[in-house]
């Protein structure tokens, strides 16, 4: 029950939002908005307010809206011709599709910004957990339990201090200021050049001196104008994280079996909400940026791939020819149905232990 509750909450939220962006747009400019459905297929609730459809339907895995002129072939009376998207310029119906992919980043924004002003912002303190034996740091009387206070003259936070300022050392000697209980330590290590592999699986070259934090963690407390700029500069991270994925996709430095459909999300986001709440929100918030991605790419039928008509349509002065659409759209259908054929399949595989399973959160 808890993956299924928590696949609904994650689903519903990246659904609603993102067909809510194209929805307030299309008011605001003033286009009448004929149908605002959560899932597709068969109506099984609503009620209709100011002309238009608020509803839910039977197939939960997206949404839709709907608005006046919205298919190109479509007939509109001169009457409705003001209200309707088709008579809107380009730019207008630009900012309409592009609204729901927005609305997909500012949701991971907002549960972060939320996250740091109700929780808090949680950081690694900057304590060695284990030190390996016969390491740079073990040579140099480095011990577990000790605690960061400076390297290389820069004031030490947070674990991330540390890695970051280890890795920029390239290799070079770097001066070390500890706390071992009451007491103050200076050390000079070394770092050793060792081959890891990254978030990817790709094996880098990085300098290390042997050491793994103890992985206590510390909660900040935040105030409104830094949590926004916190939320600002980690939904942006995400965004870059997922474009590297992607990225790593086509290079097949990831492979295609790592991609997962609904049933790795109900998975994962079960696992997260397991873990706590909090967990669960971070997970929405990283969905809501790879639903804003993937809706982004220039495919037809996708918000990108109409961005890619209008984009055309404002070069050349007038849009593309129905027939022309056409082709498209069945090829935007041709490349999702295959797409969706195989993270169904990984999924399935999956759960039979045919390919690897999700990893651990």
């Amino acid at each position: 029950m808890t993956t299924f509750w928590s696949f609904i909450l994650v689903l519903s939220a990246l659904i609603f939002f993102h067909e809510f962006g194209h929805f307030a747009v299309a008011r605001a400019l003033g286009i009448r908005v004929l149908k605002f459905s959560i899932g597709f297929g068969p109506r099984l609730w609503g009620i209709v307010k100011n002309g238009t459809d608020y509803c839910i339907s039977a197939i939960p895995l997206g949404g839709f809206v709907k608005m006046l002129g919205e298919q190109p072939d479509e007939e509109v009376s001169d009457a409705d011709h003001p209200y309707a998207f088709s008579g809107r310029p380009v730019w207008h119906r630009a900012l309409v599709v592009a609204a729901g992919p927005f609305a997909n980043f500012l949701l991971a924004q907002l549960i972060i910004f939320f996250i740091l002003i109700f929780y808090g912002n949680p950081v690694f303190m900057p304590e060695i957990g284990k030190v390996k034996p016969d390491s740079p740091a073990a040579r140099a009387g480095i011990q577990p339990g000790d605690v960061f206070l400076a390297v290389n003259g820069h004031e030490i936070e947070t674990w991330d201090d540390v890695s970051q300022y280890i890795r920029s050392s390239k290799g070079e000697t770097v001066n070390i200021l500890i706390k071992r209980g009451d007491k103050t330590l200076r050390f000079s290590v070394k770092p050793e050049v060792s081959t890891v592999k990254n978030i990817f699986g790709e094996e880098v070259k990085t300098p290390l001196i042997g050491i793994t934090a103890a992985g206590r963690l510390r909660i900040e407390k935040v105030n409104p104008l830094t949590a926004l700029k916190m939320s600002i500069e980690r939904t942006w991270e995400l965004t870059k994280l997922t474009w590297e994925g992607l990225a790593k996709i086509v290079e097949r430095v990831v492979p295609l079996s790592a991609l997962g459909g609904p049933i790795m999300i109900a998975q994962m986001a079960g696992q997260e909400a397991e873990q706590g709440m909090l967990n669960l929100f971070y997970f929405m918030a990283l969905l809501s940026v790879n639903l804003g991605i993937l809706n982004l790419l220039p495919i037809p039928v996708l918000d990108g791939g109409h961005l890619f008509f209008l984009t055309i349509e404002a070069i050349i002065g007038h849009p593309l020819t129905t027939r022309q659409m056409q082709i498209a759209q069945q090829i935007g259908i041709l490349i999702l149905g295959s797409l969706m054929l195989l993270v169904f399949y990984n999924d399935i595989a999956r759960l039979f232990g045919l390919i690897p399973p999700l990893p651990k959160p």
